[in-house]
Order: structure tokens, then sequence, then C-alpha cells
């Protein structure tokens, strides 16, 4: 997912937009364009979906004697709040792109993102759904399981070894101080 553009980038992180805006490449200008424009229309998707729960959770709560036992109730409400979550989530990733914390939306997040979506899955499964499905989809939830755990682990590592390289850079230079 990375662009050469990319590599030659001039704007720091940290800047907000307008600042990075002159010293973005034209590639990384088109990138939040369609980062931002995306972000609009997946916000104006999640009210609109916050309106419909609401609209249902309603009905169901005024006119139908709302009973969460009811599978196919409980199924519908969380089915839709978890919809909601995933939007979400998506959305904060692109924001994240936005606001320069991030050049690209990270394969971490993708990969949350699908484990929400499974575990909305679950939620929503049907109970005569086969167990052959039940099987692949608790396969696909566990290897994206184990995939996010190794990606985290890779970052907690990377991030003890920039702080141990910065721990040991602060040292040397107080050491160099002290010879003077």
């Amino acid at each position: 997912m990375s662009h050469p553009d990319l590599a030659q980038s001039r704007a720091p992180a940290g800047l907000s937009l307008r600042e990075r805006w002159p010293m973005m490449t034209l590639y990384e200008r088109f990138e939040q364009v369609v980062a931002i424009i995306l972000s609009a229309v997946i916000a104006v998707i999640i009210v609109t979906s916050l309106v419909q729960l609401i609209r249902v959770v309603f009905t169901l709560l005024v006119l139908d004697a709302f009973n969460p036992l009811d599978h196919t109730v409980f199924q519908t409400v969380f089915g839709m709040i978890m919809t909601l979550l995933i939007a979400m989530e998506f959305k904060h990733s692109i924001v994240r792109v936005v606001m320069g914390h991030d050049s690209i939306v990270q394969v971490k997040t993708v990969v949350l993102i699908a484990l929400i979506a499974l575990s909305r899955k679950f939620v929503i499964l049907d109970p005569q759904t086969s167990p052959a499905k039940v099987a692949a989809l608790s396969g696909a939830a566990l290897a994206l399981g184990i995939v996010y755990w190794l990606m985290r682990e890779r970052d907690q590592r990377a991030l003890e070894a920039q702080q141990a390289a910065a721990r040991a850079a602060k040292e040397e230079h107080a050491h160099g101080d002290a010879g003077r």
C-alpha cells in the first residue's frame, strides 16, 4: 500500500493539514483529498445508520414490547450496533490519515475492522447455521486474531527498541557532558 512519492515526503507529522499542505507531494495531496471525502461519506452513513438504529429500537420498545432475549431482536439490534462500530472504526482510521498520524490506512487497523466484522457475523448468525460454516468463521477469526497479536507484538518491540535507543543516546550525551 506504499507509493514511491511517500518516501520523499517533506511534510512532518504533527502539523495541521493546512501547515503540511505546501510541503506535500502531489500524491500525498491526492491521498488527503480522497481521505477527507471518504471521511465525510462515512460520517453521513454513520449518522443515517444511527438514526435508523434509534428508530428500530424505539419501534421495538414502544410498539413491539421489546424482548432482548428473543434472538431475532437481539440479532437485529446488536447487528446494527456492531455495524455502526465497524463504520466508526473505519472512519477513525481515515481521520488518522487526514490528521497526519498515518500516511495510509494501516494494515493493523484493517485486521481490527475485519475482526469486528467477524464478531458481528457471529452475533447475527442464524441458529440453523451449519457447523462447517461456524468452524470456517472461527478459523478466520482465530487467524485474524493471531495476525493482530503478532502485529501488536512487533509494534511493541519496535517501540521498546526505540525507547531503549533514546535512553542510550541520552545517557551517552550525559556521560559526554560529564567528561568535559
